[in-house]
């Protein structure tokens, strides 16, 4: 929980130095403190790291690794740093890899910076938060999964491996050589997973397993 009485400390990552310089001003004038900024994903993971911000404000499109990926790697090394995306990218797909990898809020850029400023202080807080233009998006997903048919949903064991891999970003090859299988087979267990949850994609499977405590 962040003291009232002290600013809330922010990391900035975005790649395009022109809009990170305005995000910046921004966040000043609303009362944060930007105590580090970067354009590269992985100089961006030792320097949220090394200062460990209540909140780090994260694009998607980074050079060295993805905003997803560098989400990932922070909440496997320092969980208690909230994430908050902000990005051009609305469609479903970098939404859920984004709240898959584990971030807190997902704003787009096309919002006014105020849904930005309300994200932050928001997962500072120890809350989630959901701009308007995309929650429509979540709520569709979570709905689509209230009515799916659960007959058959159950998971073989190896199944449930394979999702959990999946849920940490890791591609077909990557599992196959973890579990010892044929990429195959890896995708053979993919379509079963998908079928069985009644998921159109991978990282829906993914927020499905988590919701239902399947997965951690």
């Amino acid at each position: 929980m962040n003291d009232s009485k002290l600013p809330i400390r922010v990391v900035l990552v975005e790649d395009h130095a022109l809009t990170r310089e305005g995000m910046r001003t921004a966040l000043e004038r609303a009362g944060f403190a930007v105590v580090g900024e970067s354009g590269d994903g992985l100089q961006a993971q030792e320097i949220i790291i090394e200062l460990k911000p209540q909140v780090a404000v994260i694009d998607l499109g980074l050079p060295g690794q993805d905003g997803v990926a560098l989400t990932r790697k922070i909440k496997e090394l320092q969980p208690d740093i909230g994430v908050v995306i902000v990005t051009m990218q609305e469609s479903e797909e970098y939404v859920f890899a984004a709240l898959t990898a584990g971030a807190n809020a997902f704003c787009v850029k096309a919002s006014d910076i105020e849904i930005v400023l309300d994200a932050i202080r928001t997962v500072a807080a120890g809350g989630a938060y959901f701009d308007p233009k995309i929650a429509y998006l979540i709520l569709h997903r979570l709905n689509a999964e209230e009515h799916a048919p659960f007959t058959s949903h159950v998971l073989t064991p190896r199944e449930l491996d394979v999702l959990r891999l999946v849920a940490e970003g890791h591609g077909n090859l990557e599992i196959a050589e973890r579990l010892y299988l044929g990429v195959g087979t890896v995708k053979g267990h993919i379509h079963d997973i998908l079928e069985k949850l009644s998921a159109s994609d991978r990282a829906q499977a993914a927020v499905i397993a988590f919701r239902r405590g399947w997965i951690r």
